[in-house]
C-alpha cells in the first residue's frame, strides 16, 4: 500500500445548501429506507422530467463495505434499483473473482436520476454536469451517514471526483487507498462500463484483469477490518 502522504477532504457544499428545507428533512430521516422513500419525490435537479423513477442505493442497512458509481443506465432506470444492467453484470462477476459477497455490500451511485440521450430507439447514457452531482450530493452524504462503511469505493472518475475533488485521478491513484474523513479506508478504480467500452475482446480481458486485481486489494481491506 502506498504511503498516506495527505489526507484528502469532502469537497465543501454552500450555506444556502446547507439551510435548504428538503436537506433538513434528509437529516432528520434515520434509515436508509427513510431515505429511499423521501428521494422518490426529489427534484433538486432536473434530471427527475426525463427518468423513470429515482434509482436510490441497494444493500443490507449494516454493510460496511460501500460501492458509488456515477448515474443509474437504462435499465437501472426501468427496474428502479442500481447496477442491474451489464455493467452490474460485470461487477457482480468481478466481485465474486476477488472474493467479495455482493449480497453484503451497498451499491449507489452520485447521481440518482438516470441521464440520458436519446440515439434512435436506444437511451444512451450521458455523464451528468457538476450541477446535477451537487444537487444530488446531499443524498450521497446521507447514505454515508446512515451506513458509516468502513470501506468506501469509487467506481469510476465522477463519483471519485464528487467524494474526493476534482483533481482526483482514478488513472493515476486507482487501487491505492487515500485518507478521508468519509471513512477508514476510501479507494477509487474504474467503473465497470469502461470495461465494456474497451475497442475489442483482448482490452476488455485487460482490463478487467486490472480490475479484479483492484477489488482484490480492496478484498483484503475488507479482511483486515474483520468482515
Amino acid at each position: 500500500m502506498p504511503p498516506r502522504d495527505r489526507e484528502i477532504q469532502p469537497p465543501k457544499r454552500s450555506p444556502d445548501q446547507l439551510n435548504d428545507p428538503a436537506q433538513k428533512k434528509i437529516a432528520t430521516t434515520p434509515s436508509l429506507t427513510g431515505l429511499a422513500k423521501l428521494a422518490e419525490n426529489c427534484k433538486a435537479c432536473d434530471l427527475w422530467k426525463r427518468a423513470t423513477q429515482t434509482v436510490f442505493g441497494e444493500g443490507r442497512p449494516d454493510s460496511k463495505v460501500m460501492f458509488i458509481g456515477e448515474v443509474p443506465g437504462d435499465r437501472e432506470d426501468r427496474a428502479g434499483k442500481p447496477f442491474v444492467g451489464p455493467a452490474g453484470n460485470l461487477l457482480d462477476q468481478a466481485l465474486a473473482e476477488a472474493g467479495i459477497d455482493r449480497s453484503m455490500v451497498y451499491v449507489t451511485n452520485a447521481v440518482k436520476h438516470f441521464n440520458w440521450e436519446e440515439r434512435g430507439k436506444r437511451r444512451i447514457h450521458k455523464k451528468p454536469r457538476a450541477t446535477e452531482i451537487v444537487a444530488c450530493r446531499p443524498w450521497l452524504d446521507a447514505e454515508i451517514s446512515r451506513l458509516k462503511p468502513d470501506v468506501i469505493v469509487c467506481l469510476g472518475a465522477t463519483a471519485a471526483q464528487a467524494l474526493l475533488g476534482k483533481d482526483f485521478r482514478v488513472t493515476k491513484h486507482r487501487g491505492e487507498f487515500v485518507e478521508s474523513s468519509l471513512a477508514p479506508r476510501v479507494t477509487a478504480t474504474i467503473h465497470p462500463s469502461a470495461i465494456l467500452r474497451a475497442p475489442d475482446e483482448a482490452a476488455r480481458h485487460e482490463e478487467m484483469e486490472r480490475f479484479v486485481a483492484d477489488l482484490k486489494k480492496i478484498a483484503k481491506a475488507i479482511r483486515a477490518r474483520g468482515h
